[in-house]
Formats: C-alpha cells, structure tokens, sequence
C-alpha cells in the first residue's frame, strides 16, 4: 500500500488543495449573492456558468495539452482560476460573475484533465482501482474540508475569496514539484449521443437528469439555504452535509451494487433520492431535519452517477467503453447547464422550496424511466457485470475512461479466479 502511493501523495494533497478552495467558491457564490441581492433566477446563470466552461474545458483541454505541454497548461489554467477568484468580489454583477463562473469552469476542468492524466499514468493495472478511489476520496474531503473554511471568515468582505485564491495557488507546488514523467494524454472522441442511447437508454437519460441534480445540489444549495433564512455557518454545514453523504455512502451502494441486478438499485436511489427532497420541501424551518435531508440526498446522488456509468458499461462491449464514456460525461454536463436554471425560475416564481421539488420531480422521473426500462430488456447477471467503481460527478473524461477500463478488468479477473 505504501507502494502504491509514495508516487502519488504529492499528486492528491494537491488535489485535495484545488478542491478546498473551489468547494469554498462554489459555496461564496451563493452565499455573497444574496447579500449582494441577486436574484434566484441570477444566481441560476451564474451556477451555470460553470458548468458550461467545464463542458468547454473538458473538450478543449486534451487540444491545448497536445500543443504546449502538460506543465505550461497547468501553470496557465491554475493562474486564471487564481485570479478569478480574487475578481469576484471586485465585480459584483451577475452578468461580470457568469463570465467569471465559466472562466473559472473551464480552468478547473483542464486542471482536472492534467492532473488526472498525471495520476492514471502512475498507476498500473494491479494499482489503479487504490489510486482512483484515493483520488475520490481526496476530492470529496476536500470539498467537506472547504466548508469548515468558511466559518473563519465574512462572506461579505473579499478576505474568503482571497483565501479561495490561496488555496487553489498553493495546489500547484506539489503537484509541479513531484510529477516527473509527462503522461500522455489521448481522450477518446465522445461516442455520438443517438448511438449511446440506443446502446444504452437508461445510462443516457440517467446521466442527463442525473446532471440536472448534481448541478442543483451544488450550484443552488447555498442560495437555497440564504432564501430560507441560514446563517452563513448553517449554510456551509449543509453544503457538507450532501458530500458527506455521498463519502460515507459510497461503499454500501458499490458492495450492492456487484451483488444484485443495478437498475433495482437505480430505481431504488431514485425512489429514495425523491422521498428525502419531498420531506426537504416540508421542513422549510427544521435545521436539523434540513441537514438529514442534504447527507440523505447527497448521499443517493453521487453513487447513482457511478451505478449509472457501470450499468452503462455492462451493456457495452469493452471496446466501446472509452468513447461511451467520453458521450456520458458530455450529456452529464449539457444536464448539469440546465438544472440550475430550472431550479432558480422555479425557486423565483414559487419560492425556495422549489429547490426540494424540483430535485424530488428529476429524481421521480429518473425512477419512473428505470423502472420502464426494466420492462424492456432481461436483467444482465451479477456475475456478468463489470466491478463497481465510486467515480464522482466532477471527474473528468480521463478518469471515467480508466475507471471503465479497471472495472472491465477486474471483472474479468474475478471471472477467471470463480472458473
């Protein structure tokens, strides 16, 4: 074990940096703005802002990589999303923070790409379902971890985003410092959309409304609890509450997973997921009913994006994995632009409770497609499936393919050792 990370402990306290001063902007965005009087409508754009440069990043980042080099991109994007972050206090304005929001969507989207691309060419195959889920790990404590930072500082003065700045800055030394070798970084061209649906509808749609989710969780939690009357301390509590879920509900649902047919599992999430948000609506003015709600609902959210791409990959051949994958990250984040702004018109005409409805009707029809789709096709054997890897929403094209890849391998292995 101690093998399998010496190479790479500088690689995730990096990330885990990275992840601690973008968990804590994500979490100001909402917070600042309502105490600049955006809009829930305005907000909703800003949010999905970043996910449109994401998108954007993640396609163009491999292009940029291949001309000047992993480093120079690296250094580049890091100082962008440095200096946007310090400019968001200096410009408040939906339309100057939308900007920003994109630019810094896309910066952290190429940032993931490199690094990821350094992190996967570290690993071998023996090694790389530890360095993954390593990799998750650190990202979801670093999310949790940024939390806890905004208490130490007022949203309404620029000292968090400076240190939000810090932070994603400080990143960069480990990473710079400890990576020798250049990886080589080759995404698969994304699978087109009508021949992933067709290959595998439930995958498809899943992802889709599954974007819609994740987006609104994480791009609209904040400025639900401003509109319901949150301190800025419960605020960032509750923003952990929905990765907390997620970290300590991982395991089970992955164990599950590989010991039952997974579109139960799917529909049982969704069911779930829509039940948790339903009694969210209702306890509007219960704190601590509210924060059960987040860990409960983060706690479905992120493992069904991994049974998704799982139950994806079953249906597929093995060659046919990386550019299936390349396809599912793509319509995840065409999902992830639209669900803010439906939760924010929602939110704008019927109130912040709007947030929980909406989220419970996305999960309900996640259900209602799974469990129409069960009637469709035979179920695939657990034996027959691919391992269950717990990739997060925020991974990009680079992890989702070798998770694909370690999890066809490693069902391969278990086959042969049970023969």
């Amino acid at each position: 074990m101690n093998t399998v990370f010496s190479g790479i402990w500088a690689l995730l306290v990096g990330i885990v940096f990275i992840m601690l001063g973008n968990g804590m902007h994500f979490t100001l965005i909402g917070v600042r703005g309502g105490i600049e009087g955006f809009s829930a409508t305005e907000l909703a754009i800003v949010a999905s802002g970043y996910f449109l440069g994401f998108m954007s990043g993640a396609r163009k980042t491999p292009d940029l990589i291949r001309r000047v080099g992993h480093v120079r991109v690296f250094a580049a994007l890091g100082s962008f999303m440095s200096a946007a972050l310090i400019a968001f206090p200096l410009f408040t304005d939906p339309i100057a923070w939308t900007l920003l929001r994109v630019l810094v969507g896309f910066c952290m989207s190429g940032i993931y790409v490199t690094a990821e691309s350094w992190l996967n060419a570290s690993a071998t195959n023996e090694t790389r379902g530890k360095v993954l889920s390593a990799y998750m790990i650190a990202q979801t404590l670093g999310l949790i971890g940024a939390q806890g930072l905004m208490t130490l500082g007022d949203a309404a003065t620029s000292v968090l985003f400076i240190c939000a700045s810090i932070l994603v800055s400080i990143s960069f030394g480990p990473i710079l410092l400890s990576v020798t070798p250049t990886p080589a970084t080759e995404v698969t061209r994304s699978m087109p959309l009508r021949t992933l649906f067709r290959a595998a509808p439930l995958g498809t749609a899943g992802m889709f409304l599954l974007g819609t989710v994740y987006a609104t969780q994480a791009g609209m939690g904040a400025v639900y609890g401003t509109q319901v009357g949150m301190t800025p301390d419960q605020i960032a509590l509750f923003i952990a509450m929905l990765f907390g879920g997620a970290l300590l509900l991982q395991y089970p649902m992955g164990w599950l997973s590989d010991r039952m047919d997974r579109r139960k599992l799917i529909l049982g999430c969704a069911i779930l997921g829509a039940s948790f948000c339903a009694a969210g609506a209702l306890s509007a003015q219960a704190m601590w009913q509210l924060m059960a709600v987040a860990f409960l609902t983060g706690g479905v959210t992120t493992p069904l994006y991994a049974l998704l791409l799982a139950y994806t990959n079953d249906a597929l051949d093995p060659e046919e994995m990386p550019a299936a994958s390349g396809g599912l990250v793509l319509i995840f984040g065409i999902g992830a632009i639209l669900g803010p702004l439906v939760a924010g018109a929602a939110m704008e005409r019927l109130g912040p409770s709007a947030f929980w409805m909406v989220l419970s009707a996305t999960f309900t029809a996640v259900a209602l497609y799974s469990a129409y789709r069960m009637t469709q096709r035979p179920p695939i054997a657990a034996a027959d499936t691919d391992s269950y890897l717990g990739v997060l929403p925020t991974a990009s094209a680079v992890v989702v393919e070798a998770a694909g890849a370690w999890a066809a391998e490693q069902a391969e292995i278990d086959r042969d050792t049970n023969t």
